[in-house]
């Protein structure tokens, strides 16, 4: 089974980021079907950021701060194809997930003997601002960097309207439901949007499932190092006795 979490970076529930999002599981689903969803928002949640204690080094890679990292970290870990919504701060990312990102590759560098596994998920990226031109391909190559620093493999959609991730705008409006309601009216910029988040993550699974099978294929390399311990670990989740 393939695991796809959909993480929604939105302060805001049942927004913009969160519509976009859905329509991509929705797409991500519809690859196979052993695709297992799982939509997962920053919304509501306390992620403190990092404060750079170090403690992790001692505990093996665990935070001393508890609050929900924990809890989606492990989801993160478990999941096979990460999918990020967000909408635009300050031409970045917002500050829950940033907090979450920071705090994550701190502490799985330090459980992981100062170094950072190949875990090979594939990751797609989905953003959206007010305006047409307020940064949206910035945010989305934030996560393509964090994708590559945590040795997975960014991923985007069809070309012909995604080329870093999936892009979009509320029609210069604050209005949450704004991309949903253009989209229900058939607005075709709407509807471009939805396209390529749809795309994203269909493309995300699709490549989840190549890396895997070629994976399975050549464990001989993963078995040689170490660095291929997650990746090892799946395969044997997924096949039992390889």
């Amino acid at each position: 089974m393939i695991k796809v979490l959909g993480i929604c970076g939105s302060p805001r529930r049942s927004g913009n980021s969160e519509f976009l999002l859905r329509q991509a599981l929705d797409a991500a689903e519809a690859v196979a079907p052993d695709v297992q969803t799982e939509l997962y928002t920053i919304s509501g949640r306390k992620f403190a950021p990092c404060d750079a204690c170090f403690v992790c080094k001692r505990l093996g890679g665990e935070c001393q701060q508890e609050d929900d990292f924990q809890e989606l970290r492990d989801k993160w870990v478990e999941a096979d194809v990460i999918i990020y919504s967000v909408p635009v701060y300050h031409m970045g990312l917002p500050g829950g997930l940033k907090c979450f990102i920071d705090r994550l590759g701190n502490s799985q560098f330090a459980g992981h003997g100062l170094t950072l596994p190949i875990r090979l998920k594939t990751v797609g990226a989905i953003a959206q601002g007010g305006q047409l031109f307020c940064g949206q391909e910035r945010a989305m190559i934030d996560i393509i960097l964090h994708a590559i620093v945590m040795g997975c493999v960014p991923v985007a959609g069809d070309k012909d309207y995604n080329y870093l991730g999936a892009g979009g705008w509320s029609f210069g409006k604050s209005d949450k439901a704004s991309v949903r309601k253009h989209f229900d009216e058939g607005n075709e910029i709407a509807e471009l949007m939805v396209s390529a988040a749809r795309s994203t993550a269909r493309r995300c699974v699709e490549l989840a499932l190549i890396v895997l099978a070629g994976a399975r294929q050549r464990s001989d390399i993963l078995g040689s190092d170490t660095r291929y311990e997650p990746v090892v670990k799946r395969l044997a989740d997924l096949y039992p006795g390889i």
